[in-house]
């Protein structure tokens, strides 16, 4: 397997500063944000390709449009241009995801949302990764609805799926789609005192041996699935962005992946 970094694992750290990092724990794959932190915010995306080229690194996504299957109000306006700044940028493609508010939304309405977003993205040449999320407000829990809309939109290429080991966990999923997915997203919760569905972002930490999602299981299958993609860090919690050192953090995780990955090969 290979790792990715997602920027939120080190938020504190300034792009170089987080490209840097990556490139000293052998990773040359990462995901920008737009939120924690906001680095399309903050920096042309002409800086952004020009770091990623000084410091070998390959920008696989800008993290998130949201939410992605109510295509009404500002939302087409703010996927074109969050759409051009990926491309700008020489990120490859963009996390969309569903609205997470308990509201509903129909399974028509993710169609034409991502009917929409197809031109968008073709233009651009880029690649829609679509993260369900398993939170039980969620309009979009699992990924079987969102393999449905996909096929339904045209299953081109233009999208693949977002696999969550944290939000599979939390929707109680048992499907994998290893053929269909384009990235994976880790990270682990260790409370042991949380209920399944009280788990939240702020819960989401570094994969360790106190993992409660499966983390390793859900690897090990997706890999035997045929999935041959990177497997990208997410931490959410405050724990994990406030580490005094993120990088011996993030290795000490990587070591005991790799490590559990080759414990239950050798059983």
């Amino acid at each position: 397997m290979r790792f990715a970094i997602n920027h939120i694992s080190a938020p504190k750290l300034s792009l170089a500063g987080f490209f840097a990092m990556c490139r000293r724990l052998g990773v040359s794959e990462v995901e920008i944000r737009n939120d924690i932190p906001d680095v399309p915010g903050t920096m042309t995306p002409a800086a952004v390709r020009a770091e990623a080229a000084a410091q070998g690194i390959t920008i696989l996504s800008i993290n998130a449009l949201y939410p992605f299957n109510l295509w009404a109000g500002d939302l087409p306006d703010r996927a074109q241009r969050m759409a051009d700044y990926a491309a700008e940028c020489g990120a490859r493609a963009l996390v969309m995801c569903p609205l997470n508010d308990g509201n509903k939304v129909p399974h028509s309405e993710v169609v034409r949302a991502l009917d929409a977003m197809k031109s968008i993205l073709h233009e651009r040449k880029l690649t829609g990764l679509v993260e369900p999320l398993g939170f039980p407000v969620s309009s979009l829990r699992s990924k079987a609805e969102a393999v449905a809309a996909i096929t339904e939109a045209g299953a081109d290429g233009t999208y693949t799926l977002m696999h969550d080991t944290f939000h599979h966990h939390l929707a109680k999923e048992t499907g994998l789609f290893p053929n269909r997915t384009g990235l994976v997203h880790i990270s682990g919760v260790t409370d042991p005192g949380v209920q399944v569905d009280d788990m939240l972002d702020a819960h989401r930490v570094l994969v360790d041996g106190g993992d409660r999602l499966g983390n390793i299981s859900q690897i090990r299958a997706l890999l035997a699935g045929g999935y041959d993609g990177p497997f990208s860090f997410e931490p959410f919690a405050a724990e994990a962005h406030n580490a005094a050192d993120p990088e011996a953090a993030l290795r000490q995780s990587m070591d005991f992946i790799l490590a559990a990955l080759a414990d239950e090969g050798a059983a």
